[in-house]
């Protein structure tokens, strides 16, 4: 194997490790799983879905992809979204952008070649349905978070608007949709106010959280 010798070597140590602690878990884990969350976020390697939260292995169903979008047309979140809520029953749906994303600030500066630029096609609809806020930030890097925060306010209005969402709630099942963002540089969640469990809220809520954008500096909700 040469090089992924040590990724094994550190799989075996890992196994073992929790084996050690818990000598039934890889068993129970086998036999089902039933998280309560799903975790829609950006394929980052800087952002690691479980160790952020502090979930075990079966606790947090995660999809992810480059810059955390939901697209209507995107059958992979979609399945993944339908199995999370159809079948697993999972009572939350967490979507997580970062501060400092790279396909958001590529997103921004129109660059990407290829499939990604094409995919950040959908992150430029963000920015150019809030061109007016982010014309009146001057630092570039406060641009970038600030459209971070506008697309996590967006894709979470997309999974309100999903049909899976939508049917979920008129059958009265227990489902809310949320939004963060994650600092890599203080390793913190911070909460977008986006905290939707119906359709009749969801554009109220959605409204209220890009006012407070608005109205506030972009840092002034993160530690230095």
């Amino acid at each position: 194997m040469g090089q992924l010798d040590s990724l094994l070597e550190k799989n075996r140590a890992w196994a073992n490790g929790i084996k050690k602690e818990d000598p039934e878990f890889f068993q129970r884990l086998s036999s089902q799983q039933a998280p309560e969350y799903l975790w829609i976020g950006c394929a980052d390697s800087r952002v690691p879905a479980n160790q952020i939260v502090d979930l075990m292995p079966g606790e947090l169903f995660v999809h992810r992809n480059v810059a955390n979008v939901v697209v209507h047309t995107d059958f992979n979140c979609l399945s993944v979204l339908q199995f999370a809520v159809d079948v697993l029953k999972v009572k939350h749906v967490l979507v997580v952008g970062h501060y400092g994303c790279g396909g958001v600030k590529a997103a921004l500066h129109n660059e990407g070649f290829g499939l990604i630029a094409n995919w950040l096609r959908h992150v430029q609809d963000v920015r150019d349905k809030y061109q007016d806020v982010l014309d009146g930030i001057s630092e570039e890097q406060d641009q970038v978070d600030r459209l971070c925060e506008l697309n996590v306010v967006e894709q979470v209005s997309h999974v309100c608007q999903n049909n899976i969402v939508q049917e979920a709630w008129r059958r009265g099942q227990s489902l809310r949709v949320h939004g963060f963002v994650y600092d890599l540089r203080d390793g913190l969640l911070r909460d977008m106010g986006l905290h939707i469990g119906s359709d009749s809220e969801k554009d109220a809520i959605k409204q209220s959280s890009v006012d407070d954008l608005v109205l506030r500096p972009v840092r002034s909700g993160r530690q230095k």
